[in-house]
């Protein structure tokens, strides 16, 4: 798919990429390049500590530490696979330990270790010296190895503590409504680079600088001003001359270069070189048209070499308020958003960022153009997919009901706010920094140093920080259940941060989510799980409908529904269901439904889609979701009506509402819907009464984005009737066998129970380039299918 292929582009633009084998030298082209960005996922030892006590006796450290007995593990990695419903997760010890050699000649480089995401608290070992603990398990953990690297065998031992913790929250785990899960569960970096070298801004922990800091001092249609903020760190134990270039890449087009005079940085200091661009006529970003650029930053020593190179992903755009109207670009918008939560069954939060990728599409093929990140950073490969899709952001940091008064607590939010923004300020895609703990009450002056910080990472006076008290924020987050008289008094940007799901399912609850009194009817909740049926997804879909539409009586710039993919809570034995899609990643009718508000205009293609499996029991209302101006239906070829959309209380404020059909009496056969504009026939929609189970297919989830090495793919058997349909009530489980490819397995529960006609399990696959051959089997048929893999 062209956007995978984009994406690679920019992101490795000129930087080469090597899995770096756990008992191999660097690979002589080292030498020849002027950084070498490794990725760091193979071949680490893994081990789960099952009591105290061994966590006690055992200090795995060292290169004399025999790790052998412990199992070899790819990253991204949880440490334990999880039911599919999971009620307790895992919490404990666990270790890592990874082998590098490293030639004598070769010592003369400065060495990094990045991991992008290390559940919860991480003490990271270099051989036998313990260089750094770092807390909080959502953002990167980056270490300066080079000083504790020898010639020759060199040992990372890092330990993993996931077990509650009161200064890095969320909350503690039993009264907690999501999982945090557990691992190195994101990518892990080597990076190699010169002594003098542009640096980390995670590592430096300096307000606004470290590493590449991009600015936007103007931006229109007709010109762009760039600021460039590099900072630079000599570890030579000379003086050091040299010049910085920056390039900007419409794709492989050079648009436009600025270079630095000489300069000069003494031994062992370090300095920030800015550069200017001016870009015009320059191709704006927006979630219509996601423009994207990519900034190649270079340093050239005294004798012409270049000796580092970073590129980053940029994009122009220009957010602003008027009053409480949010304009992009100049031109007005609302942001129909969702908030996601980021785990799959079993694996948890460790998937691969092809999966990450899938996800963002899915999002956006929903109708979306905003994410909430809840409650936490997302993965930098979710960022990545944003930007190109063209997703805005809202970045959140860790939090939900949850104050601790040590003001260790405090600091640790603080330098989580400022590692969020350190990593994710170049990204075109955020809106705004959720710089708040999420439904907490918090003290006025934890809220103004929150601020402060926001101010201080982002000193252009165009950041914007939202948060869930009114106090302070540039953009007040008020979800719709807290909203009881419907009343809104505020002035300021209004983002309806959650809706559709609470306020259904209990009653004057408020912020107490462990009170259960009052809940509302089974068939009245927005938490409908897939195989619910037709009737209980219907009902999400009117919940959504209702409440999508009283949010736009209010001034609100965006809003955001709890939530795209059903998660599990932790503390509950069932899953959260009020996901537009399950988590396995299958739509529900409400999917159609937000599918359908995407306008013509913005550039969607025509939709229909019937939300019924028309069967005898099924509503003879017949409901019908598009964006077309009318809608015909047929029932066996014979037409029961044409029409416009829906007008009715639940409907005012939509832009595009559903066509509802009043059927007379059922009948078995086919239904069929037409969407026309300007009276043209566009797009049609069929579905045929289910009956009884005849045969299977098999169907593998790559939402257009290739599957790779080390990648999760859900399988798919959909089980058909003699006519293919889809049987939306077939009841039994189907068992899943690979019969060719190298190094796959197929993780969850196998047989695997079918729900709305379909059964899922995952495959992960392995490093290599291979074929997997896939069987499924149920009531004595089988069905193959063949999934190819690239490495």
């Amino acid at each position: 798919m062209k956007l995978k292929s984009n994406f690679l582009s920019v992101f490795f633009h000129l930087i080469l990429v090597f899995v770096f084998s756990c008992n191999s030298s660097l690979n002589k082209e080292y030498d020849e390049e002027f950084v070498s960005v490794f990725q760091f996922n193979n071949d680490w030892k893994f081990i789960k500590l099952e009591d105290q006590e061994e966590n006690n006796e055992m200090i795995p450290i060292g290169v004399d530490f025999s790790d052998e007995p412990w199992e070899t593990v790819t990253l991204p990695h949880t440490a334990n696979l999880e039911p599919y419903v999971t009620l307790k997760q895992w919490q404990g010890i666990c270790w890592y330990r990874k082998t590098m050699h490293i030639s004598k000649d070769q010592l003369d480089k400065t060495y990094r270790l990045k991991l992008d995401g290390a559940m919860n608290v991480a003490d990271v070992w270099i051989n036998n010296t313990h260089v750094t603990q770092h807390l909080g398990g959502y953002l990167p953990v980056v270490v300066d190895m080079s000083q504790y690297l020898t010639e020759g065998k060199n040992v990372i031992s890092i330990k993993l503590d996931n077990e509650d913790n009161p200064i890095t929250g969320p909350k503690p785990l039993n009264i907690l409504d999501f999982n945090t899960y557990s691992g190195l569960y994101r990518n892990a970096w080597l990076i190699v680079k010169d002594k003098l070298h542009i640096t980390d801004p995670i590592l430096e922990n300096k307000p606004a600088s470290g590493g590449i800091f991009v600015t936007y001092p103007k931006i229109s249609k007709d010109e762009a001003l760039v600021s460039i903020k590099v900072h630079i760190r000599n570890e030579y134990d000379v003086d050091k001359k040299f010049t910085v270039l920056s390039e900007l890449y419409k794709e492989d087009k050079l648009i436009v270069r600025a270079v630095s005079t000489e300069e000069h940085l003494n031994s062992l200091q370090d300095k920030e070189v800015t550069l200017k661009m001016s870009v015009l006529t320059p191709e704006l970003w927006s979630p219509i048209k996601p423009q994207t650029y990519n900034l190649v930053t270079s340093i050239i020593a005294e004798s012409g070499k270049i000796i580092d190179k970073e590129s980053h992903a940029i994009g122009f755009r220009n957010i602003e308020f008027k009053g409480q109207k949010l304009y992009v670009n100049g031109e007005p918008i609302f942001l129909r958003g969702v908030n996601r939560h980021q785990d799959y069954p079993y694996l948890g939060y460790a998937i691969s960022d092809n999966s990450q990728w899938r996800d963002a599409v899915k999002i956006k093929e929903a109708g979306f153009d905003y994410v909430r990140l809840s409650h936490y950073p997302h993965a930098p490969s979710f960022m990545e997919a944003c930007n190109s899709l063209g997703l805005f952001v809202l970045d959140a940091i860790p939090g939900w009901q949850y104050f601790n008064e040590d003001p260790k607590f405090a600091d640790q939010v603080e330098q989580t706010v400022r590692d969020m923004i350190r990593r994710d300020r170049n990204n075109p895609c955020v809106l705004a920094w959720e710089a708040s703990l999420n439904e907490t009450q918090m003290p006025k002056a934890f809220i103004d140093r929150l601020i402060k910080v926001v101010q201080e990472e982002y000193p252009t006076g165009k950041s914007l920080s939202a948060g869930w008290m009114e106090y302070g924020y540039d953009i007040f987050l008020q979800a719709r259940q807290h909203r009881h008289d419907n009343t809104i008094e505020t002035k300021k940007p209004y983002n309806v941060s959650e809706y559709g799901d609470w306020e259904y399912y209990a009653q004057n609850a408020g912020l107490n989510q462990d009170s259960w009194n009052d809940l509302k009817e089974s068939e009245r909740t927005s938490r409908q799980l897939l195989e619910f049926g037709e009737k209980a997804l219907l009902q999400q879909a009117t919940n959504i409908q209702e409440a999508h539409n009283d949010n736009l009586y209010t001034p609100a710039h965006a809003d955001g529904y709890w939530v795209m993919f059903d998660y599990n809570r932790g503390y509950h034995d069932d899953l959260e269901a009020s996901g537009i899609m399950s988590i396995d990643r299958l739509p529900k009718f409400s999917y159609d439904f937000y599918r359908s508000q995407r306008a013509i205009e913005e550039k969607a293609s025509p939709m229909v889609s019937i939300a019924s499996y028309w069967t005898p029991d099924s509503s003879l209302d017949v409901r019908v979701f598009s964006n077309c101006d009318e809608v015909a239906l047929l029932l066996n070829g014979e037409q029961i009506s044409k029409q416009r959309p829906d007008t009715n209380r639940i409907s005012t404020n939509l832009k595009n509402p559903p066509f509802t059909f009043k059927v007379e009496k059922f009948q078995a056969g086919t239904l069929v819907a037409v969407g026309y504009i300007k009276g043209e026939a566009v797009v049609r929609d069929a579905l045929i009464t289910p009956n009884d189970f005849k045969n299977m297919t098999i169907e593998f989830d790559e939402s257009g984005i290739k599957a790779s090495a080390n990648d999760d793919i859900f399988v798919r058997a959909v089980v058909r009737d003699e006519n293919g349909t889809q049987l939306p009530y077939e009841d039994g489980q189907v068992l899943f066998t690979i019969d060719s490819g190298t190094d796959g397995m197929l993780i969850g529960d196998n047989p695997a129970t079918i729900k709305a006609g379909i059964s899922s399990i995952l495959l992960k696959t392995g490093s290599d380039k291979t074929d997997y051959k896939i069987t499924a089997q149920y009531k004595n048929v089988e069905a193959q299918g063949t999934l190819s893999v690239q490495p």
